[in-house]
Formats: C-alpha cells, sequence, structure tokens
C-alpha cells in the first residue's frame, strides 16, 4: 500500500473538527494505520490513537501530531478550502478550518511512518505514533495521559515533535531550552447590576467596567514588564449584554497569557488579578469578579543534548543552513505533558510551510506580518510542496536519530 499524501491532506483539509469531536478524522488515521498493518488503540482521551510499531530491542521514541481545527471561516480561498461547521463548547454553531496546520502535521505523520514501516531493516527499537486531540485547548495530551496513555503503551526515551508555521518551505526552527512559552487562557466575569438603558444612574454597567479593565491591562506588558523580557496579556472576547437599552448584570472576558517561566507567570498573573478586582471596585461594584483559569501549559522547553544531536542530523540529511534558531515563540503547546509526565527529554521544532520565493519578497519588502498569513488566520494555507515531503522527511530522520541501528 503506497499513501497518497496529497490527497490525504487534502481530504482532511477539507473536513476540519473542532476539539475532542475529530471522529472522522481518527477514522482516515486508523484507516492508514490499518493498511500500514500498524496495531493501534483509538478513543484515548476520547478521540486520541496511538499506534505502535515493534521492531526489536532498541529504544522508544514517541512521535505525536496534533489533529484538531479552530472556528474561523476559512478564506484562502483554495480549491478544496474548508466550508465545514461545528457545535463549539457554547453549543454555538461555527466555521471550521484547519488554520493551524495540524491536517499537516497528521498527514506527515502518515507518511513517516510508511517510511519506517518500509525501512524496518535498517532500525531497531519502538516507535509509538501519539495522535492528539484538543490541543487549541491545550487539553488533549493530559486528557491521554489521564486515560493511561503512558501506561499502557512502551514509556517513551524520547518524544519528538513538529509545527508547521510561517517559514520558508523546506526550512527547519528549532532552538535548544525554551522553544515556545508558557500560557494561561482565563475567564473573568465582572459583576455589575442590570438595568434600563436610559437610566444608567440605577444600574453598575459591566461594560463600562469591562472597557477599562481591557484598556489598563494593556499597561502590564508595556509599563510593568521589562522591555528585554517576554509576556503577553491578550483580551481575545469580550461578552456582555443581548440589547441597545438594557446595561446587563454582567460582562465576560476571556484572556490569554504568555510568558517564558514560573516566575514570570507568577509576576504576570497577580497584575493581571490585581487591575482586574482593582477596576471592578473603582466602578462601585456590590460583589468581586470571578477570575477563573480554564487551562494552564507549561512552557515547550527542549532538551539541550537531544537538540543538539538533532540538528546535526538535520544539517546532515537536508544540508548546511536549512536548520535556523526561529527564537522563542510565544505560542503555546501542550506536548510537553507528555515528556513532563515520562520524565524524558523533550525536542519539537517548527517547519516553513510558505513559498520560499514569496517569503523572499515579503522578507525584501520588510512585509512579511502584513503578507504571509500566520497560524490562526482565515488565510493560513501551506503550500503543498515541499511542505509535506519536509515534514515527512524530518520526522523519519528525527526518529531514525534516536532509535538503534539494527543487530545483525
Amino acid at each position: 500500500m503506497t499513501l497518497d499524501l496529497e490527497a490525504i491532506y487534502v481530504d482532511l483539509h477539507r473536513h476540519p473538527e473542532l476539539s475532542f469531536q475529530e471522529t472522522r478524522t481518527a477514522g482516515v488515521i486508523t484507516q492508514h494505520l490499518t493498511g500500514l498493518g500498524i496495531e493501534f488503540e483509538e478513543g484515548i482521551g476520547k478521540t486520541g490513537i496511538a499506534g505502535v510499531i515493534r521492531n526489536g530491542e532498541g529504544p522508544v521514541v514517541w512521535l505525536r501530531a496534533d489533529m484538531d481545527a479552530l472556528p474561523v471561516p476559512e478564506q484562502t480561498g483554495l480549491e478544496y478550502a474548508s466550508t465545514a461547521r461545528g457545535t463549539d463548547p457554547a453549543g454555538n454553531d461555527v466555521p471550521v478550518m484547519h488554520a493551524c496546520g495540524h491536517d499537516m502535521h497528521v498527514t506527515a505523520l502518515l507518511g513517516a511512518l510508511e517510511r519506517l514501516v518500509a525501512t524496518k531493516d535498517e532500525w531497531s527499537g519502538t516507535i509509538v505514533a501519539v495522535f492528539q486531540p484538543a490541543e487549541e485547548y491545550g487539553a488533549g495530551s493530559q486528557a491521554m495521559i489521564a486515560d493511561g496513555v503512558l501506561d499502557r503503551f512502551p514509556k517513551p526515551d524520547i518524544v519528538l515533535g513538529q509545527h508547521v508555521t510561517p517559514l520558508p518551505a523546506g526550512t527547519i526552527g528549532v532552538r535548544s531550552g525554551t522553544q515556545m512559552a508558557a500560557s494561561d487562557g482565563i475567564t473573568v466575569t465582572l459583576l455589575g447590576r442590570g438595568g434600563h438603558g436610559s437610566r444608567p444612574q440605577a444600574t453598575i454597567d459591566p461594560v463600562v467596567m469591562a472597557a477599562a479593565t481591557v484598556m489598563r491591562l494593556q499597561t502590564i506588558v508595556s509599563r510593568e514588564v521589562d522591555p528585554r523580557d517576554v509576556a503577553v496579556v491578550t483580551v481575545g472576547s469580550i461578552h456582555a449584554g443581548l440589547k441597545n437599552n438594557i446595561i446587563p448584570a454582567e460582562a465576560k472576558l476571556e484572556l490569554s497569557l504568555r510568558y517564558p517561566d514560573d516566575e514570570a507567570r507568577a509576576r504576570v498573573l497577580e497584575k493581571v488579578e490585581r487591575i482586574v478586582r482593582a477596576e471592578a471596585q473603582a466602578s462601585g461594584a456590590e460583589e468581586p469578579p470571578v477570575i477563573v483559569t480554564d487551562h494552564t501549559l507549561p512552557p515547550t522547553i527542549n532538551d539541550v543534548h537531544a537538540t543538539a544531536r538533532l540538528v546535526l542530523a538535520f544539517d546532515a540529511a537536508f544540508g548546511e543552513g536549512t536548520v535556523i534558531d526561529p527564537g522563542m515563540f510565544t505560542g503555546s503547546e501542550d506536548v510537553s505533558w507528555f515528556a513532563r509526565e515520562a520524565g524524558v527529554p523533550l525536542v519539537f521544532w517548527f517547519w516553513g510551510g510558505v513559498d520560499p520565493q514569496k517569503f523572499a519578497e515579503a522578507s525584501s519588502a520588510g512585509t512579511v506580518e502584513r503578507d504571509i498569513p500566520t497560524n490562526h488566520s482565515p488565510f493560513f494555507a501551506p503550500v503543498l510542496q515541499p511542505t509535506l515531503s519536509r515534514g515527512v522527511e524530518a520526522l523519519v530522520v528525527a526518529a531514525r536519530e534516536f532509535l538503534a541501528e539494527p543487530t545483525a
């Protein structure tokens, strides 16, 4: 059986599914695992899959790909653009798009498994392929761990993973140490007193309270964090009210916070809470705001020795200059929970998905931020090749680097 990887990718792109709803995606994966003769278990952490290739004595290498999509309306104009819709956790009907490239991640891992199966006489050890749900919620890896994935499958000696990103196709970006930031998702409920829009004096307006809070939160990074440090405070969602002449009783803010380490996390969280409570008090709120942490993600930290070893392997396979240090990304990931819980090294890298000529032109013009869509954009669309082939090759090279040579 030879996998038509481009067809698999196009199919997955056309049929994205939201977090913990990846049932069709899981079916596509298990169909191809069966065709490759790979043993697997599905339904781990609700919709996750783990496949195992056992090939004699040697190290156990885990390869991870996430598979969920986002509530984003696709505007790429691709012939295979998604028109799918889904239901979000609040019960809303929403557009769904693979705006973060997880369809590419799944396809690349399937392609890597196909090559590793075909070359079993060239390596020795065990590969566990983890197809993880709900990365976008920061919950999928922990759901699989809670469901026993580390207990029921061979324990890893190393965890490897990759993410497609707006770099030139063919390029690999990886660095030792902190590769991606830690993150918290927080929901703030500001409690006011509702009433008629014509009588604001009889109310405590949570909309005004929310507006003041949003603006004051912006001063954390600009005025309270050392310019040499990294921190992000984003208010990504604000909801209040249903009609123009009704002052609502509450307003909700959803925050995304990013930082490089636990020290910075503690400092930023303290500042966020201080501002939220102070603005509520300044507005005369009769009840304190409710602050709930929805998820916490640790920093994605690449093992220094394993990363150095892998960079040499990538250079040997793809040529000097292919691998760059992209700096620390302020995005966050939940892949590191597998390595943290197992107590083993992690290496997580990025690979480019942008047409190299288009990237070079935008770079020369200084318009990369404007002209090159990034992850989570409705225009995000990796070029099929060489993105897909490099994603497959990178996983194969990485797995082979940490597997054993076959015994005679």
